[in-house]
């Protein structure tokens, strides 16, 4: 049995689960606050939240000194939540666990003797709770390509950024075959797509509107959950794009380049600097046109640019063996584990 920690902030790390559980060499259990989602195959443990009290957090010390990320004394949600997990150990007695993303939970598991392979997202995590939570992991994945951790981590001490395995971006979308890819003149008219996902300030339905009323040549399409506008089906959408107008989260990032569309690329404010130091990569000769804001004016010369980017050149950013790479990983971890 292998447990796998789904985080539950936003979308992207149950997505990631459920791309590459499949992959995996023995029966995957997740874990998470989150709801079983339509499709898991295997168990679902439903943890209890630990943040039920956004009042009294506000000046407690949740981080044990910054040795910790989210550890709320007291909180009955946090006690709830590692019993839950401690119990599950005991019983299931995991070969691994993989962990997306959680000091706490990597730390729980690897003191019931369990080896962790941690995942973690871009931007400043050499702070000493990251870094205590890299040193336990038996190994370390980075969903972006080979050659971009350094880039990727700034500031994580040398010692760890070598550990991590960039296994490239991780997307639920198969990787679109160049025959199905749009290509200039193959239609009529200029399909942008937006993928807001959840929202975000430079998301809002005013700023869309102007876009699209600026640009009578292109046919828009709004992907947001907050909006209303969700489709079950997004990648039928993003395979009919000329160009992508998405955020810097590593998800949305997969996805956009597993279907080889060129993007325009609008961080968003998140905690270590996760968007942006994305985005600082992704300017770097990435089919991407980096933005710091949805502009005002001028949306028809930033679709044209970006519709101009080569959408293949994505290939070594998402080649769609992500999920066999972690697969190989932590049965590496498992065969090195049973064979000490």
């Amino acid at each position: 049995m292998i447990g796998h920690y789904v985080h539950h902030h936003g979308s992207g790390h149950l997505h990631r689960a459920m791309t590459i559980a499949p992959h995996l060499p023995e029966p995957v259990t997740g874990l998470s606050s989150l709801p079983r989602p339509d499709g898991w195959q295997g168990d679902w443990v439903q943890l209890p939240r630990d943040d039920s009290d956004p009042v009294g957090y506000a000046t407690a010390d949740v981080t044990a000194g910054e040795r910790l990320r989210w550890v709320p004394l007291q909180d009955d949600g946090l006690r709830e939540r590692t019993h839950a997990l401690s119990s599950w150990i005991e019983r299931e007695r995991p070969s691994a666990m993989l962990v997306d993303q959680s000091v706490e939970v990597t730390l729980t598991a690897r003191l019931h003797g369990v080896p962790v392979v941690g995942f973690t997202a871009p931007g400043h995590r050499g702070d000493p709770a990251h870094t205590l939570g890299f040193d336990v992991c038996s190994a370390l994945v980075g969903a972006w390509p080979e050659g971009c951790t350094d880039a990727m981590l700034p500031g994580v001490p040398e010692r760890i950024r070598r550990r991590f395995t960039a296994v490239g971006g991780c997307s639920r979308f198969p990787v679109a075959l160049p025959e199905h890819r749009p290509g200039p003149g193959r239609r009529a008219g200029r399909h942008v797509v937006v993928i807001a996902g959840d929202g975000g300030d430079s998301f809002s339905a005013p700023a869309l509107e102007r876009a699209r009323a600026s640009t009578p040549d292109w046919t828009w399409t709004v992907l947001s959950r907050r909006l209303g506008t969700w489709h079950p089906d997004p990648a039928a959408l993003l395979a009919t794009a000329d160009v992508a107008v998405i955020h810097a989260g590593q998800n949305s990032v997969a996805e956009v380049a597993s279907l080889r569309v060129p993007a325009v690329v609008v961080p968003q404010p998140r905690p270590f600097d996760e968007q942006v130091t994305t985005a600082t990569v992704l300017s770097e000769g990435w089919p991407a046109l980096v933005l710091d804001t949805l502009p005002d004016v001028g949306w028809s010369d930033v679709l044209e640019q970006a519709a101009s980017l080569d959408g293949d050149a994505w290939q070594s950013w998402c080649d769609g063996r992500s999920a066999e790479r972690v697969a190989a990983l932590v049965r590496a971890v498992i065969h090195e584990r049973r064979a000490a």
